[in-house]
């Protein structure tokens, strides 16, 4: 008999999740929330108000010593070095034949000390292959996931429901940056990054216990403001909107950061060898065999990953992520296609169960926020 499948680990908000009525999810090992209600209304508040998500799955890995930066510099692509103290940057881990094994955010928290934030489902992965490649490096690898806890607070009422309850100037903090502070009496790591196309903060708290009390007090403060719990369904609709890539969709083990579009995270011209540079500097002089489009549906079923994508009656790509947009009113997508295909001429679409649904080839990002 095969062994019985592990139970989902819960995160230090699991019983406020129950109480607000989630619908509580198995994902990447982890029990989350996927809705609380609707998750339309979820995203939708976002966009016009504030969103409070529980982020506790993804991994945080810190990285520290004297030659963490150069161990960095070594394990990942971009110049990790070069980041200022209080800064993040986003960079990836590749494989040797420049294959994307995740996509992360480094923060820098002090001359010796970085804090890399892994995807879930690759924590481990990212884990081992930074102790390893730090092996020839006075630094030392920890995987503190367990840890910490993760809340993010996203939308253009994000300072307004923050700002009460912290003692950091909030305009002070810049895009990709993170720093100590405490929120609602609670010391964490405040950060502004996001993955919603929000303005919006990133909340670690460590020890992960005092997560639920800084939820409540979030919470309280974001009651006039238009506040809402927000699931994993409505953060997928946002970051979808917002074209940013899914690890496992848009970025896996099988595609170079050239195939997806982002090739600039890569740094040649950083001091000594990383892995995968030669893998790298080849796909960077070749053409790409694959190229990520932006797709719109002139009909209403919805678009979803792995559909053909179609130009006049002809195979071109497949879809790796789609879902309605509450934002536009419309199905959209995000597509791989041939690198050399023209998507000036031609009739594109997607076929959706054996029936072809006319889409508009788009640019990418669907939806930008206004300044």
């Amino acid at each position: 008999m095969s062994e019985p499948a592990s139970a989902p680990r819960a995160t230090a908000l699991r019983e406020i999740h129950e109480q607000a009525g989630a619908t509580l999810v198995d994902f990447a090992g982890w029990l989350m929330p996927l809705r609380y209600g609707s998750e339309t209304a979820e995203h939708r508040a976002v966009r016009r108000a504030a969103g409070l998500f529980d982020l506790s799955h993804m991994g945080e890995i810190r990285v520290s010593g004297p030659e963490a930066d150069l161990a960095l510099d070594y394990a990942l692509v971009g110049h990790l070095s070069k980041v200022k103290v209080g800064r993040a940057r986003y960079t990836m881990l590749t494989s040797a034949d420049g294959g994307v094994l995740d996509d992360l955010i480094v923060y820098r928290l002090g001359g010796e000390e970085y804090l890399v934030v892994a995807n879930a489902a690759n924590t481990a992965t990212v884990a081992d292959a930074l102790a390893e490649r730090a092996e020839t490096f006075d630094a030392q690898v920890t995987d503190e996931s367990a840890d910490h806890a993760l809340i993010a607070v996203q939308g253009p009422r994000a300072v307004d429901v923050l700002a009460p309850l912290t003692d950091a100037d909030l305009g002070a903090i810049r895009y990709y940056a993170g720093y100590g502070h405490t929120v609602a009496d609670h010391p964490v790591l405040l950060a502004r990054t996001g993955y919603t196309g929000e303005d919006g903060f990133e909340i670690f708290v460590r020890p992960a216990d005092g997560a639920p009390a800084v939820w409540r007090a979030l919470m309280e403060s974001g009651s006039g403001q238009g506040l809402v719990p927000a699931g994993l369904s409505a953060r997928d609709t946002l970051r979808l909107e917002a074209g940013m890539p899914l690890y496992g969709q848009e970025l896996t083990a099988d595609l170079t950061p050239f195939d997806a579009g982002l090739g600039r995270v890569v740094t040649f011209d950083k001091p000594g060898d990383f892995v995968g540079r030669a893998a790298l500097e080849a796909a960077a002089r070749t053409s790409r065999e694959r190229r990520l489009i932006g797709l719109a549906s002139r009909g209403r079923r919805p678009l979803r990953r792995g559909q053909e994508v179609l130009r006049d009656g002809t195979a071109v790509g497949t879809v790796t992520s789609g879902a309605p947009s509450p934002t536009l009113s419309r199905p959209i997508a995000m597509a791989y296609v041939d690198g050399d295909l023209d998507t000036a001429t031609g009739t594109f679409s997607v076929d959706v169960r054996g029936r072809t649904e006319e889409v508009d080839v788009v640019e990418l990002p669907f939806y930008k926020r206004s300044a």
